[in-house]
């Protein structure tokens, strides 16, 4: 995909993978329409990516806001005049197992990184369809692909992220809009750090729950993003981000069953 001159909307654009993911594009002369629940670091992206030659709005987003997903696409062609690339990074974090986190907390995470993937689709597949070449990118996670325990809600999320983004790949075939999933594993971000807990959690195990995420998130977003650009421009229905998923994803593939037993003891070395 020559992406030279098109238009990409990056929702999470404000910090993180879809901060390096926007100015990736940039550096390939995608312009840009930057969408993030923190409208300044949103206008930061938006920036930065202007001082690499190409035009970049910014846009004040709450993904769970269904009126406010709605009313995006018009701001955009206001913009911008049209969209060729969707990159549905959005997302947020929850630790706990099923058992400790509550209803509410489970919806709250549901609503941001499954719900609003559909909505921003539906709002946006129609101005795809305008384009002589789209792609809709869905960012799901390694935790798409495998399920640890204590991340029951982040794991379904994200497996219904590509289950949705498969299914609609296939309903899709022989239009001008091609559907890609993207599968990070342990990215160097904020998700963990700002990952909300269940009440009453005891603080120490929050701590050592956050220790063990950040040793294993150690890839930097500005490498995440360029493998996620280059693989929009190849045309690859999947893209796996990082050694950690590509190893992962192959002993899913091998163990679906027991792959959690042979992880633990790997990792336990």
């Amino acid at each position: 995909m020559k992406l030279a001159n098109r238009v990409a909307v990056v929702t999470g654009a404000g910090g993180g993978i879809g901060r390096a993911t926007a100015l990736a594009l940039a550096r390939r002369g995608c312009h840009l329409a930057l969408a993030d629940i923190d409208g300044a670091a949103a206008a930061e992206t938006a920036q930065a990516a202007r001082q690499l030659g190409v035009r970049a709005s910014s846009h004040p987003l709450d993904v769970a806001a269904r009126e406010a997903v709605r009313a995006l696409p018009a701001e955009v062609l206001a913009a911008h005049g049209r969209v060729d690339l969707v990159v549905n990074n959005a997302g947020v974090a929850l630790g706990g197992s099923f058992e400790q986190v509550g209803e509410d907390d489970f919806d709250w995470l549901m609503e941001i990184n499954f719900h609003a993937v559909v909505r921003m689709t539906r709002a946006f597949l129609p101005h795809l369809h305008a384009s002589d070449d789209a792609r809709l990118v869905n960012v799901s996670s390694i935790y798409g692909i495998v399920s640890p325990p204590g991340q029951s809600a982040y794991s379904a999320s994200k497996f219904a992220v590509r289950g949705f983004s498969n299914a609609l790949r296939h309903e899709l075939e022989g239009s001008k809009v091609a559907v890609s999933v993207v599968h990070p594993g342990g990215v160097a971000t904020a998700i963990a750090k700002n990952a909300r807990v269940p009440a009453g959690t005891p603080q120490h195990e929050i701590e050592r729950g956050r220790a063990i995420a950040q040793r294993l998130l150690r890839m930097a977003p500005e490498q995440a993003g360029e493998i996620i650009v280059r693989g929009i421009e190849r045309r690859q229905a999947r893209i796996l981000v990082g050694s950690d998923a590509k190893f992962v994803a192959l002993l899913e593939r091998l163990s679906p069953i027991h792959y959690w037993k042979l992880l633990k003891k790997a990792t336990s070395r």
